[in-house]
């Protein structure tokens, strides 16, 4: 898939599909864009999952932090990636891992491996970069 820009239905068929979401780097500093998303993304009916090493055992926005993604107890559909665009390939080998894969990666904006998206894609997993659901959502009434 060209990475360059995807079309709506693409994006709004995941938005509508996903209901539990892995968000790594979540932050619990309000000032932080990860934790500004995590909570507009909790406003809206998504089960969000906070994956943060440095966090693990605490909590963000009242969900329980896992240290990485193989640590939360239960699937998830979607990964939603707030880690520097170098950090994108091993979240995606975290995630080919799993014995239940996400059905998304999603990763922010600014966040883009095309060499990772090609790994997750020839495994099944569906790739947006370089968007937010927070920006995507109401563009698209999702």
């Amino acid at each position: 898939m060209n990475h360059d820009r995807y079309p709506d239905d693409y994006i709004a068929g995941i938005l509508n599909s996903v209901k539990t979401i892995a968000l790594t780097g979540a932050s619990p500093n309000p000032a932080r864009p990860s934790n500004g998303v995590m909570g507009y993304l909790l406003s809206r009916g998504y089960n969000v999952i906070p994956v943060n090493p440095g966090q693990a055992g605490k909590q963000i926005q009242g969900q329980l932090v896992y240290a990485r993604l193989a640590d939360i107890p239960v699937p998830f559909d979607m990964v939603d990636v707030f880690r520097a665009s170098e950090y994108l390939h091993g979240v995606v080998d975290e995630a080919l891992a799993l014995a239940l894969r996400p059905k998304v990666i999603w990763s922010q904006l600014g966040v883009r491996d095309d060499a990772a998206a090609a790994k997750a894609e020839a495994a099944g997993i569906k790739i947006v970069m370089d968007r937010c659901p927070a920006i995507e959502i109401p563009r698209l009434a999702a």
